[in-house]
């Protein structure tokens, strides 16, 4: 598994990540989740890191559809 950092801020998603230079990967978590949706969110990021969300060239948008369609 790669190496993923995680870091609570005040941001105005639930949940971003982004691939590093090196091959690891940030996931960012709004800070004023509760402990629960910080746990989701996680979870939601994780889902696109195994996934190989960020090497299919697609966008933003499509990623989503294509992971919450999966889920539900």
């Amino acid at each position: 598994m790669e190496q993923i950092n995680v870091v609570m801020m005040d941001i105005s998603v639930d949940e971003a990540v982004t691939k590093n230079e090196d091959g690891s990967y940030t996931v960012f978590i709004s800070d004023s989740l509760s402990r629960e949706y910080k746990q989701k969110a996680y979870i939601h990021a994780l889902t696109h890191i195994c996934n190989c969300d960020f090497e299919k060239g697609k966008n933003v948008q499509d990623i989503e559809r294509t992971a919450h369609n999966k889920m539900a």
